[in-house]
């Protein structure tokens, strides 16, 4: 007998509309359904008239939960797992249901949907070139203090997770480690009728929301440090210069790229080059 497949099956973070057709087929047809919350996924089951049943898969059960979907699995039972909202897997407790999957030669197939921390960056108008996804901090204050602290000189776009009643803390957190003019957009309630993008610097957003007076869902996305200057020494810069005439170029363009790259004079780099060919 052949197992499953683990489907990862995605759902609106917030607007019902944003579910896709192959997603409500997968949930349809599924043997069984593995949810974070089974009240929460009843209401998008129930707006779209599916009777597919459930099992309850959350952060407190995995092990016991976990071990019985592989069986079903292993079984030849198809299961959507899905979260309460968004990808599954993704600072989500299924992570560790799809390991499991891996482990075990389950098949896993993914259908895609909305991820909270891609569309709030994408809404930001931040740098998006290069990020990191950090989701919830630490609630242990001394890990959560290491934690910030290894991040003080990324340079990356940080995203993170955020509960409202938390909220204000954590930007006096912010505010103590990477200091007040740094600058953050906080983006809640995404897809919602209260959806709302507020620019500000972490100095200023303290001030302004002391007692968590945002309510819904949060993602906080924060600057990156400033890019450390790169300090070439002359050997370092004439270095690259001979590394460019072994690539074919002239001794005059090694020093012109090299002074480019290095912020040292050209001729100060050509001129070690030559004394170096006496």
């Amino acid at each position: 007998m052949s197992t499953g497949t683990l489907y990862i099956v995605g759902t609106p973070i917030g607007n019902l509309g944003d579910i896709s057709p192959r997603a409500l087929d997968t949930l349809e047809k599924a043997d069984f359904i593995a949810a974070e919350d089974t009240r929460v996924t009843l209401k998008l089951l129930n707006h779209f008239e599916i009777r597919t049943p459930m099992i309850c898969y959350f952060e407190h059960n995995t092990r016991s939960r976990g071990e019985i979907i592989i069986e079903r699995l292993l079984a030849g039972e198809n299961c959507a797992l899905v979260t309460d909202a968004g990808m599954p897997a993704i600072s989500d407790p299924g992570e560790d249901l799809v390991r499991l999957a891996h482990e075990n030669g389950i098949k896993i197939s993914a259908v895609p949907g909305p991820t909270a921390f891609a569309t709030a960056l994408a809404m930001s108008g931040m740098d998006s070139s290069r990020f990191t996804f950090e989701g919830f901090l630490p609630v242990n204050k001394n890990v959560r203090r290491e934690r910030l602290e290894s991040l003080k000189l990324e340079e990356r776009t940080m995203i993170f997770y955020e509960a409202p009643h938390k909220l204000s803390r954590t930007l006096l957190d912010f505010t103590d480690c990477f200091g007040p003019e740094r600058k953050l957009c906080i983006v809640r309630e995404i897809t919602k009728f209260f959806e709302e993008i507020i620019h500000s610097t972490l100095g200023e957003a303290a001030e302004r929301f002391p007692n968590n007076d945002l309510k819904g869902e949060l993602v906080l996305i924060l600057e990156g440090a400033e890019k450390r200057k790169i300090v070439f020494t002359l050997e370092e810069a004439v270095e690259l210069a001979e590394r460019h005439i072994e690539e074919g170029l002239s001794a005059s363009l090694a020093a012109k790229q090299a002074a480019k790259e290095s912020g040292i004079k050209k001729g100060d780099i050509y001129r070690v080059l030559m004394e170096g060919k006496e």
